[in-house]
């Protein structure tokens, strides 16, 4: 009850402070965040509500073929994943492999479901059939490492994931998973490689400060005020906040700095981002959080 209390005065306090500048308090010791920049969650597409209702027709139709059937099954999942509806997304993406066992698509989805869950072995089965099926498949490297991260096996995690960035060596958020995983291995490499790497960073985009952020180039509140800054939507700015919230937050953990981490965590959720991945984690992240006592209700 009190972390729900305090999560909640966050809220409030954090709602009040939007466009408003975050103080240096955000940076002094482990407190729960109060001075940070919010704003109202993500709110639901109302095309995405339409194309669930033009395929939830499609699929009585009897005339469809079974292929067609699964790719449905398939397309309501992602979308119903993409509003955070994922227990009928997972029911959808169980249908899809009935009807079509080699769906590596599928087998990405369920394998970040597994993960979440906390099911390593399975996650890295279904992610080990993507890549089976499907060899070019980015992203499986990707989903598979970050398996391999809470799984912990942080030094399969790292190869995984420096394929992954390989494929774009100037894409910062790739460099940025490289990082968290390389520095459970070896703290000192991890910088010393990201420092190296980030030469071939863009610069230009906003995921570089997050680098930055961990090269210790720029400061936590910094951070925070270039949320702001060069917006091109409500939706951008909710996806940066989810960004900054979650990498944030992974960084008062290797302070050890819990209560902060939590707040974070519950912070990069309040934006309703469901799709990105630093929302997905940051229930996970919590559940671990709180793995040395009861799991709160609400983190089930």
């Amino acid at each position: 009850m009190n972390k729900l209390k305090r999560l909640l005065a966050t809220l409030a306090i954090g709602a009040s402070l939007v466009g408003c500048q975050a103080t240096n308090d955000v940076e002094q010791g482990d407190h729960p965040v109060v001075n940070v920049p919010f704003a109202g969650p993500l709110q639901h597409d109302f095309r995405k509500e339409l194309e669930i209702a033009r395929i939830n027709q499609a699929l009585n139709s009897p005339e469809i073929t079974t292929e067609q059937r699964a790719a449905l099954h398939h397309k309501r999942g992602a979308l119903y994943d993409s509003v955070g509806l994922s227990t009928l997304a997972r029911l959808d993406f169980n249908y899809a492999l009935k009807l079509k066992p080699d769906f590596a698509e599928v087998y990405n989805f369920t394998g970040i479901y597994y993960t979440l869950a906390m099911q390593y072995e399975q996650a890295y089965e279904s992610f080990d059939a993507v890549i089976e099926l499907l060899p070019e498949h980015q992203y499986a490297y990707l989903n598979r490492g970050i398996a391999l991260y809470y799984g912990s096996r942080p030094d399969l995690a790292e190869r995984d994931l420096k394929k992954f960035l390989n494929a774009d060596d100037s894409d910062s958020y790739r460099a940025v998973w490289v990082y968290l995983a390389a520095r459970e291995v070896d703290a000192t490499r991890a910088l010393t490689e990201l420092q190296q790497h980030a030469e071939k960073l863009d610069k230009s985009r906003w995921s570089y400060q997050l680098v930055q952020y961990f090269l210790g180039e720029l400061s936590e509140r910094d951070l925070l005020l270039n949320v702001q800054k060069d917006l091109t939507s409500h939706r951008e700015y909710l996806e940066r906040l989810c960004e900054a919230y979650f990498y944030l937050a992974k960084d008062a953990v290797a302070d050890n700095k819990p209560l902060k981490a939590e707040d974070y965590f519950n912070l990069a959720m309040a934006t309703n981002v469901y799709e990105f991945v630093e929302y997905k984690y940051a229930r996970l992240e919590l559940r671990l959080l709180y793995s040395d006592e009861q799991t709160p209700d609400e983190i089930q």
